[in-house]
């Protein structure tokens, strides 16, 4: 159970929140507990939540009356727009990005092309399938980094040192997907910034005892560390958190993300990796953390979450019912 740091209390009517957890992809455990842990917040701030595990055969969940709907769904379907775009459909409020920057976020390949045109440091990269991967695989520099062009906590991610290694991690991407995204390899520390309406929280970085950080490290391994008091210039830290708010308008974001970074150990160039619009609300998780540094304690930021997603929403309908205004008064 999360903390709330201190007592909590509703800022905002009580409301029929439906959490929506579980899911189809290989994150589904972790989405279980960041659901549990949402629903528990939500509880204790007053509001009439119900805990639902959801899947793509199964929407019954969305068939209850709910005045808002908070997804805490990880990776496919829950992350990539699939489950925005049903929710949007039914006209329900929910968390969070909408479908369009959700799917973008989630397509590696296409938030990497938005954060070139946005400025956005990010490294190079290859884009490899069936038909063009034999020819480019020997213009890759070694080690590199193998990842999945749309999954999340880094599963199926390797870091090939070899060409046989390459090949093979390469062929596996491309069979499972169609696409291989091959990035070059970055050796320093990896920061990691929590976005909260406009404001970019504290950088925190990443410490593992493994190669990089993975699904182990992440969810699983009780000896990492995630630190907030850093020895780095405090221009980095203040570039990296001014850059991690351009990523996130990049693709489109909306109230809350978090967005990754490798920073090369010798030049302090950052790299930005990701936009996680659905990051975890787990007692791993990096955005609860980075938010209590300021204060926010996890029911608080639940709560806030609430809050910018429904302003969001209904700036949302505002904006449409003015367009349908001038739609009626032109046909007159």
């Amino acid at each position: 159970m999360h903390s709330s740091g201190s007592k909590s209390k509703s800022l905002s009517p009580s409301l029929e929140v439906t959490v929506l957890s579980g899911g189809v992809g290989v994150e589904r455990e972790v989405s279980l507990q960041s659901g549990a842990g949402v629903f528990e917040a939500l509880r204790r701030l007053g509001h009439r939540a119900v805990n639902c595990d959801i899947t793509p055969g199964d929407l019954s969940p969305l068939h209850r009356s709910a005045d808002f709907v908070f997804i805490a769904l990880h990776g496919e379907f829950g992350e990539d727009g699939t489950l925005q775009r049903e929710l949007d459909r039914r006209g329900i409020p929910y968390c969070g990005s909408g479908a369009e920057a959700s799917a973008v976020a989630f397509d590696k390949v296409a938030a990497k092309r938005r954060f070139v045109a946005a400025g956005v440091p990010t490294a190079g990269y290859h884009v490899l399938t069936s038909a063009n991967y034999l020819s480019q695989i020997n213009d890759i520099e070694l080690p590199c980094v193998v990842k999945p062009v749309a999954s999340g906590s880094s599963v199926g991610t390797s870091i090939p040192k070899d060409r046989d290694a390459l090949l093979t991690a390469v062929r596996e991407r491309i069979e499972a997907e169609g696409r291989a995204l091959v990035e070059r390899y970055i050796r320093g520390p990896e920061l990691t910034v929590g976005i909260l309406g406009d404001r970019a929280l504290p950088v925190c970085e990443i410490r593992t005892r493994r190669e990089f950080y993975d699904y182990q490290a992440k969810y699983i391994d009780d000896d990492t560390e995630y630190l907030f008091e850093l020895d780095f210039p405090p221009a980095l830290l203040t570039r990296v958190q001014e850059l991690s708010l351009v990523a996130h308008r990049a693709l489109g974001c909306e109230v809350f993300s978090r967005v990754d970074w490798m920073v090369d150990g010798e030049t302090l160039e950052p790299s930005a990796l990701e936009v996680n619009t659905i990051p975890g609300f787990t007692s791993h998780s990096l955005l609860p953390k980075a938010a209590s540094r300021v204060g926010i304690g996890f029911d608080r930021l639940v709560q806030q979450i609430v809050e910018l997603s429904l302003t969001r929403t209904r700036s949302a309908e505002s904006v449409e019912r003015r367009i349908e205004r001038q739609e009626v008064l032109a046909a007159r």
